[in-house]
């Protein structure tokens, strides 16, 4: 019986061991390759350094530099900076000589790329060095205040890089544009779906309110960077009169609005009691499913009929910028784009994913800040872009779009004769 104890105890005891050893091989295995990696670092250094100043110990005729020992270094791995030997070299009039092999690996950017991922994932500056591999060898940068400043650093580049970049060689069928509040801001963005009904988040623009100076910024910016305003192209907007008024200004005709259909089935029954809501949302969303826009507008001008007497005000804005709720059905798209097209969902699910990353910050400082964080947001919601719902009826929307160019062109022509 004793025996047979001491034989489970043994068991018991292999078992855990074997437990415990993916997690030992896995720290023996990780440090073994950074270990063999700076040491194919190191042999690659010397490599160079070689090919400069030619064998150790040999008698070269003309040599045009020599070995001057090692320096202390640094390089970037795993985000952060790894201490390491820097081999050096030295020209016969003593000059610095520069290897280009250290020069590649000591670039900062890994870091700073590393920093802004890690803050859009929702690691915070103080739990920065904790989401890193150990690294068996003396490191920094990886305190709070080294993390943040990475990240503002790498943050305001693409920032102004998105700001400045050129659109003219895309092919914009498609713009959508809405706001989001961050603190006392609002930051209007600016999605672009080209004609093969792919998406481009194409600016940004920050304001203290939705009104139409901000909205003709960006609209001047998005201009200036090779917006073509020669020719149509659908705007999809949330109806707000702000951002109507700007799209007149900057694109004239050549903006053919479309006003989301659920901001205005929502702003219909927001001045209607609690009891009627349900019925007079289903009556609007089945008038713009109806797949035509006189039936439409028939169903929705007599519902405001309907409502006019008791519910003025729900049918002054049902009647207002009615038409505009409708253009996509006037165009006789397939369903599925009609479906995407008339509503700013699109830009909406964008809007989600800034909410999801920004509300990891608790104090904002300017819109500077707010301004930086959204184009983060930006950055890594673009990743996951897939094509437009309803892409394969695009053809049909372009070739609508250009009927209605020539349409313009015919009727400037009559007015000018």
């Amino acid at each position: 019986m004793k025996r047979i104890k001491q034989k489970k105890a043994v068991d018991q005891g292999v078992r855990q061991l074997v437990l415990q050893m993916p997690e030992v091989i896995a720290q023996q295995l990780h440090e073994m390759v950074v270990g063999a990696g700076l040491t194919v670092l190191a042999a690659m250094l010397e490599a160079e350094r070689e090919r400069v100043c030619g064998p150790r110990y040999a008698h070269v005729e003309g040599r045009r530099a020599h070995r001057a020992g090692h320096a202390p270094g640094e390089l970037a791995l795993g985000g952060r900076r790894v201490s390491v030997k820097r081999p050096r070299a030295r020209t016969v009039d003593g000059n610095e000589v520069r290897l280009k092999t250290w020069e590649a690996f000591a670039d900062d950017d890994p870091l700073h790329q590393r920093a802004v991922e890690q803050r859009v994932v929702g690691v915070s500056t103080r739990k920065y060095a904790r989401s890193l591999e150990p690294v068996a060898a003396k490191t920094r940068g990886t305190s709070k205040s080294a993390v943040s400043r990475r990240f503002v650093a790498l943050t305001k580049k693409k920032l102004d890089a998105m700001l400045e970049s050129s659109i003219g060689e895309l092919k914009l069928a498609v713009l959508m544009i809405d706001g989001i509040h961050i603190d006392d801001h609002v930051v209007l963005v600016a999605l672009g779906i080209d004609e093969e009904g792919r998406k481009h988040v194409l600016g940004l623009h920050e304001g203290a309110t939705e009104n139409a100076t901000a909205c003709k910024g960006l609209l001047a910016n998005l201009r200036r960077r090779g917006l073509r305003t020669d020719r149509s192209i659908l705007v999809v907007i949330d109806g707000s009169t702000a951002l109507r008024k700007a799209v007149r200004d900057v694109l004239g005709k050549k903006g053919v609005v479309q006003r989301c259909q659920l901001h205005k089935r929502r702003n219909v029954v927001d001045y209607l009691p609690e009891g009627m809501r349900k019925r007079i949302d289903t009556a609007m969303a089945q008038a713009y499913r109806c797949g035509d826009e006189k039936k439409a507008k028939r169903l929705l001008t007599n519902l405001a009929n309907v409502l006019e007497d008791a519910h003025p005000s729900a049918a002054t804005s049902l009647r207002e910028g009615l038409d505009e709720t409708l253009t996509v059905l006037r165009f006789g798209l397939p369903e599925a784009l009609v479906r995407t097209l008339s509503t700013t969902n699109a830009i909406e699910n964008i809007q989600g994913g800034i909410r999801r990353v920004c509300r990891r910050v608790t104090t904002w400082r300017g819109g500077s800040m707010i301004l930086r964080w959204v184009g983060a947001a930006l950055v890594e919601h673009a990743r996951g872009f897939r094509r437009l719902r309803g892409h394969k009826g695009m053809e049909k929307l372009v070739a609508e779009l250009r009927a209605l160019d020539g349409e313009y062109t015919v009727a400037r022509h009559e007015k000018a004769a």
